[in-house]
């Protein structure tokens, strides 16, 4: 009993060895060797910390640069990326820091960024953790032949044309937050935060022109993607953790359910529209009814593997509120600042507006005149 014991132990070991020695490899000896080879190359950068590289202190100069009032002008750098303006002023324009066990080799020379682009150095790879698509997916993380077709497809909603029969659905979100402000000093001035009011602003925005006959399942997507982004940015130094997305913690539990409401209310949205558009009862003027239409027209063609599935329009669907959403909120907030800092840029706004629309709900000709603004 006691040698079948011994030789259960033995065969145990054997086998978990080479998997402990690859591990260890993941997390060390192919770091450092990494290392080693970029400090050969002439790059500088931070030292490698085990397993979880320079996450943390990623996170923690956000932090920090937080807790700090923000200066009144367009050096927001230090502001938005503290992490990284802090080693280009240690470490030069181009160095490497770690993100977990991989490095990362950050460039911010423009020309030298142009080139990287461009087709003089081939095939530039998109790299994603498993964690991160489960908010970040669609278009964004195709590569080449995959990305092409999809571009294809989807391009067409974004026309000019196509753009101008969205302009109604901006007039009324945009109409909302404006009588709601009137009314909140209607009798007296008021402090708001503007912040979470145009962010709101551009959801209901997207919710109307992606979704515009299903626009509160628009905005429960907004919701669910908003809770899904603040659980993968609480879980962002453990996603090198191998395995750790499979760990049955609340929080993964919870980021699980989310993608499982987010995929049936846009399966749902999806296959009614697909049931309509069928029947000619529809008129494709939102971004979902175009890239339905754009699919059709594809798959009707005799190209092999034309047209894309049902999962990869979800994806796409996902992709126009992560692509659209906080982007045009940050403009937006930006652009009030800088019109509260510049008040003589503000009245002259201000007066072209009155001049070109008076009463008038905006139009898109009315919007081509208009020459500060822009």
């Amino acid at each position: 009993m006691r040698e079948i014991l011994l030789a259960l132990v033995l065969v145990a070991a054997l086998l978990l060895i080479p998997w402990a020695w690859k591990a260890f490899s993941w997390i060390w000896l192919k770091p450092k060797k990494l290392e080693k080879c970029l400090r050969e190359q002439g790059l500088k950068g931070t030292s490698y910390k085990f397993l979880f590289g320079d996450i943390k202190e990623m996170m923690d100069s956000v932090k920090a640069a937080r807790t700090k009032p923000m200066d009144r002008s367009h050096q927001i750098v230090p502001r938005v990326m503290p992490f990284l303006h802090d080693k280009v002023q240690k470490y030069g324009k181009t160095h490497f820091t770690w993100f977990g066990p991989n490095p990362r080799v950050n460039i911010t020379d423009p020309d030298m960024i142009r080139d990287i682009l461009s087709n003089k150095f081939g095939h530039f790879e998109k790299v994603a953790t498993p964690l991160e698509r489960k908010l970040v997916t669609g278009l964004v993380g195709y590569e080449g032949e995959k990305w092409a077709k999809h571009r294809r497809i989807i391009n067409p909603a974004f026309h000019l044309e196509k753009l101008k029969m969205m302009l109604p659905a901006f007039h009324i979100s945009c109409h909302e937050m404006v009588e709601k402000w009137q009314k909140l000093v209607a009798n007296e001035s008021c402090e708001l935060d503007v912040w979470p009011e145009l962010r709101n602003l551009a959801a209901d925005v997207i919710s109307r022109t992606a979704f515009s006959s299903s626009f509160e399942e628009g905005r429960r997507i907004f919701q669910l993607q908003n809770e899904m982004a603040t659980h993968l940015m609480q879980s962002s130094r453990f996603m090198f953790v191998p395995g750790y997305r499979f760990l049955l913690t609340k929080k993964n539990r919870r980021m699980n359910e989310i993608s499982q409401e987010m995929r049936s209310l846009l399966l749902n949205m999806i296959l009614r529209r697909e049931k309509v558009m069928k029947a000619g009862r529809l008129q494709n003027n939102d971004l979902l009814g175009l890239l339905l239409e754009s699919n059709f027209k594809e798959m009707s063609g005799n190209t092999r593997n034309a047209g894309i599935t049902i999962d990869e329009v979800i994806d796409e669907c996902k992709l126009f509120y992560i692509a659209g959403q906080e982007t045009s909120a940050t403009l937006l907030v930006w652009t009030m600042i800088c019109l509260s800092m510049h008040q003589d840029w503000q009245e002259k706004a201000r007066e072209e507006v009155s001049q070109i629309f008076g009463s008038q709900s905006p139009d898109f000709e009315g919007l081509n005149h208009l020459k500060i603004i822009y």
